[in-house]
């Protein structure tokens, strides 16, 4: 049987301080599904990742930020952890190339503070999401309507507040991705 993501290539993006299980939950769950997945940092080398309360494990980047374009994927998913989107929304070529899929309409997964660099693009507009907690103004102040819930999905657009979430963040991230662009 072909797996339901075997056709799409998707590109995660993190920095130093991403949650380590909002990494590798949804990467397990995308390759289980069939899908290549890409890890794109702001440099080459390796990424740390933060485990609950300490650092946790180094991950290999696949590709710098400056090497890739977001018409060479299908869609995009963003880990959460406080440092890693808090530094990644201050680079622009970051911030570009997530407001590229926004503007293409394809498939974004974003968890706990992933959303943060989502809020840099100003292309949130209109969009039902959720997050942590402490994300609500923020998107709120970017014209997105805040809701509590275990995940939500919008258009293509797949968030979720916590770890605690994982599960039904990444069954409607595959559902999600297999879907394509949302017109």
């Amino acid at each position: 049987m072909e797996k339901q993501l075997s056709s799409k290539k998707v590109a995660i993006v993190v920095t130093d301080g991403f949650e380590e299980v909002e990494f590798t939950a949804p990467k397990e769950a995308l390759e289980n599904a069939g899908a290549k997945v890409d890890v794109i940092a702001p440099q080459a080398g390796k990424v740390k990742a933060w485990a609950k309360t300490n650092w946790g494990g180094e991950y290999k980047v696949d590709k710098p930020i400056d090497e890739v374009h977001a018409q060479d994927y299908d869609a995009l998913v963003l880990p959460g952890g406080v440092m890693n989107p808090d530094r990644l929304r201050t680079i622009p070529a970051v911030v570009n190339f997530v407001g590229q899929f926004l503007h293409e309409n394809k498939p974004i997964a974003a968890i706990c503070h992933g959303p943060w660099t989502l809020i840099e693009t100003g292309a949130l507009q209109g969009r039902t999401m959720t997050s942590w907690p402490s994300l609500k103004t923020d998107l709120r102040n970017a014209g997105v309507d805040w809701v509590d819930k275990e995940v939500v999905v919008d258009n293509g657009l797949v968030t979720s507040r916590k770890p605690d979430d994982l599960p039904a963040f990444c069954k409607k991230m595959v559902e999600e991705i297999a879907e394509g662009v949302h017109a």
